[in-house]
């Protein structure tokens, strides 16, 4: 509890950050789902304060996450009832728990490195394209839109072509100057004084936006901009009103096979999302802490019954959320927590207040959070590791643009597998010949993959040599490799051809080759 308290100085205003950055998320995502705006809302504070709570994780932020929004939007349709797809959340829920329990969690181990760096940059990038729209006041497609197809017919490069032939002067003049402004608060001179390193920049950037707006409004109102270009939160008139906004899962469609089948798909997508989060977050930790994976599950779990149970979107470890908090300084899951408070408060008390802020200067917040996770130097970095490092890096980032995250990471990890398998396939099997005398070496692991190499090698061997099979560094070799070596020991011979075979005597291989040493 005490460091919680000793950090309370970092956490504080990366927690206000964090609020800017999912105010417009949970709203975008909701509205894209089809379901009720106020659903955003009330899964960002779960996701806040909840698994806040609950999650082993310091600076993984939870929340309604665009990767589900289309699973959502058609389980919606195919339920016909809200309360019947709650219902299906919280089923979702209980089988994260599940999960969490057999040891589920393991699964995020086998990503690669280059494959989480990769996606990391992608979604910087998408931040970056998709709100370059929404910076220039063009508003068509929701915030918080990951998928590179849109529902209005665009995708994203055609979307910013679009949003190009319908500018708002007023939007780019708020979306710039909030660009400045969190710029200007990244340099030596702001972060070496005390006072202000206490100021978040994206706090500084909404308020000037919003002011900006505002004064126009009262002094040149044919300039401002219009409310469709605000963040619409609902407004409640009074505490009952307020919670009407909360809704409850019908019990009664338990039986149905429907809610079944989107609980158990709402609850894998969301398990390898949350897992993918948790790995890509604590790579950007400073402090290289690891997230235990099977907690996190539970976490999850417990997030999803507790957001379906009052009306809430399903539940993952969001990405950009989880980034954002990062980049704002946060130290300890107190500034994830603190966010779910301050959303709480702010739409209970000040919606008013919060739906004057232009989606522009959310914009350029969210592009700069983009900015920092698609640095160049990450590229150069994977650049310089090689090949097997850099291919499926860029991959992934191609991968997640042109699809989605799920279908990229996918794309990302086969790739990755490919340039193991072939660096494996190089590395096994070692040879070198002086005039006639032949060393065939196979070391680690010799897979069936290099039996064709094998096979090429023994027999381009040629008449009268001296061949030394040496498999003492082997620690497996496949019986089809085996099999290529004891038929070339078979017909050697007839080439006079004499072979050495070396075999460490702590391994039992001298039991599958079925000639003497000295043939």
């Amino acid at each position: 509890m005490k460091k919680y308290f000793q950090n309370l100085g970092a956490d504080a205003p990366a927690s206000i950050v964090v609020l800017l950055v999912a105010l417009p998320l949970c709203l975008g995502i909701a509205l894209g789902s089809g379901a009720p705006l106020f659903s955003g809302i009330i899964a960002g504070m779960v996701g806040g304060i909840v698994i806040g709570i609950v999650s082993g994780s310091q600076l993984s932020v939870s929340g309604p996450a665009a990767g589900l929004t289309v699973i959502v939007a058609a389980a919606i349709i195919k339920l016909q009832v809200y309360e019947a797809f709650l219902l299906a959340v919280v089923l979702a829920g209980i089988l994260q728990l599940v999960l969490g329990y057999v040891k589920a969690g393991v699964i995020g181990d086998y990503i690669p490195n280059s494959v989480i760096k990769g996606m990391l940059a992608a979604i910087g990038l998408i931040l970056i394209l998709k709100q370059l729209p929404h910076l220039v006041g063009y508003d068509a497609d929701f915030v918080g839109d990951e998928n590179f197809a849109q529902g209005d017919t665009n995708n994203t490069f055609s979307e910013i072509f679009s949003a190009f032939r319908s500018i708002t002067p007023t939007a780019i003049l708020i979306g710039i100057v909030s660009l400045v402004i969190l710029f200007l608060w990244e340099r030596k001179f702001i972060k070496s004084h005390k006072i202000l390193k206490l100021i978040p920049g994206a706090l500084l950037a909404v308020l000037a936006g919003t002011f900006i707006n505002e004064y126009l409004k009262l002094n040149h109102s044919e300039y401002a901009i219009d409310a469709d270009k605000l963040v619409k939160l609902p407004v409640a008139s009074d505490i009952s009103h307020f919670f009407s906004f909360f809704s409850f899962p019908d019990f009664r469609f338990i039986n149905h096979m429907d809610t079944w089948v989107t609980a158990i798909t709402l609850a894998i997508v969301a398990s390898l999302e949350t897992l993918l989060g948790i790995e890509a977050v604590d790579k950007l930790d400073p402090f290289k802490r690891v997230t235990p994976a099977n907690r996190e599950l539970k976490a999850q779990g417990i997030g999803n019954i507790v957001s379906g149970l009052i009306g809430g979107l399903p539940l993952t470890s969001v990405v950009v959320r989880s980034s954002a908090n990062v980049s704002a300084g946060a130290k300890t899951k107190v500034s994830t927590i603190l966010h779910g408070v301050l959303l709480l408060l702010c739409v209970f008390f000040i919606p008013l207040i919060l739906n004057k802020i232009p989606l522009s200067a959310l914009a350029a917040v969210l592009i700069f959070t983009g900015y920092k996770l698609a640095r160049v130097s990450l590229f150069k970095e994977f650049f310089q590791k090689g090949w097997d490092q850099f291919m499926p890096f860029v991959v992934t980032v191609i991968a997640i643009l042109t699809t989605d995250l799920l279908i990229g990471i996918i794309v990302g990890i086969i790739v990755g597998l490919f340039f193991m398998v072939r660096s494996n396939f190089r590395s096994s099997v070692f040879v070198v010949n002086d005039h006639n005398h032949y060393l065939i070496r196979f070391r680690k692991d010799v897979s069936f993959l290099n039996k064709p190499i094998v096979k090429e090698k023994l027999e381009d061997v040629p008449e009268n040599a001296f061949v030394i099979i040496d498999a003492t560094r082997a620690d497996f070799i496949d019986k089809d490799v085996i099999e290529e070596v004891n038929n070339f020991l078979c017909h050697a011979h007839l080439k006079n051809i004499k072979v050495d075979i070396k075999l460490s005597p702590n391994k039992p291989m001298h039991l599958l080759f079925q000639l003497p040493k000295i043939v």
